[in-house]
């Protein structure tokens, strides 16, 4: 005769047993929220790690910035040269932002959703602005666009110059947060959609964009927030002319080299502040964008 598993086990224990008792105690005394051994240690590890690269850095920079108080932030607000780099930095980082939107997501629905010839020699090209020094990239773009341009486009030392650097850095944030986005979309709903009779602009607004929208959001702050700190790629295309193709980083670096490292410092914690404002408005469309989906 074979032996039921209950016979093997004994009963499970229910409410009223003593081991279903001290279950129910281990539960009650052990709070949701409590962290194990392992996680505290890998929490501790991360946030002072975390301190000595970003949060110590940055209080060492708004410190220096405020010992001069309100006046040197006005002193460095009101020099012409600086707020013209400023304007020059964040109007060129939000119109390359505004491109990168468009063309990243067109760029990585293709690599996801059409079949094509080189697919996979395209897909590794656009992360060569990760993998490429900064420098040497002002260097390819310079003997590209430079005076002895081979398209005939002498772009060297002018706005352009400074809006074909951020855009050839930035350019695969956006393809890199939404690709991975798009291949996790089920293609039944779009399909039933289309059975339904949606157009296929209908079904991109209301069933595809909604879903990609965070991560553009996401791929959007990452873009700004590197084309407003872009240092190296500018140095020989854009000449870091005043008034002109001057951006806030070349500036930053003007204020060290003639000892003025409090406006250096205020500079730096002003376009650090716009950096966070961009993130954290990004961040709340996404979110909003998340709940209602």
């Amino acid at each position: 005769m074979t032996a039921t598993l209950d016979e093997v086990e004994g009963p499970a224990p229910g409410p009223a047993s003593p081991t279903g008792r001290r279950l129910r105690r281990a539960r009650r005394s052990t709070p949701r929220n409590t962290l194990t051994r392992g996680a505290a240690l890998g929490l501790g590890i991360s946030m002072v790690w975390f301190s000595l690269l970003v949060l110590i850095p940055l209080a060492a920079i708004v410190a220096t910035a405020g010992s001069g108080g309100w006046d040197q932030y006005v002193t460095t607000l009101s020099n012409p040269q600086t707020w013209a780099a400023i304007r020059l930095t964040v109007t060129q980082a939000v119109l390359i932002t505004l491109v990168n939107v468009v063309t990243g997501t067109v760029i990585a629905w293709v690599l996801v959703r059409d079949r094509f010839p080189g697919k996979t020699v395209l897909d590794v090209i656009i992360d060569v602005p990760f993998a490429l020094p900064t420098i040497v990239a002002g260097l390819v773009l310079l003997s590209l666009y430079g005076p002895e341009s081979p398209l005939g486009l002498h772009w060297a030392n002018t706005e352009r110059a400074v809006t074909l650097a951020l855009a050839f850095v930035t350019l695969p944030f956006i393809v890199r947060t939404v690709q991975p986005v798009l291949e996790e979309l089920e293609g039944d709903v779009e399909e039933a959609a289309a059975s339904l009779g949606a157009r296929r602009t209908t079904i991109f607004r209301r069933i595809i964009l909604p879903s990609l929208t965070p991560a553009i959001a996401a791929g959007a702050a990452l873009s700004f927030a590197r084309a407003i700190s872009e240092y190296g790629s500018l140095v020989l295309l854009s000449g870091n002319l005043p008034y002109r193709t001057e951006v806030v980083s070349v500036r930053v670096l003007t204020f060290i080299e003639n000892g003025n490292k409090a406006g250096a410092a205020a500079l730096a914690s002003i376009m650090l502040a716009v950096a966070l404002f961009v993130i954290v408005a990004l961040d709340l469309v996404q979110r909003r964008v998340a709940r209602r989906g």
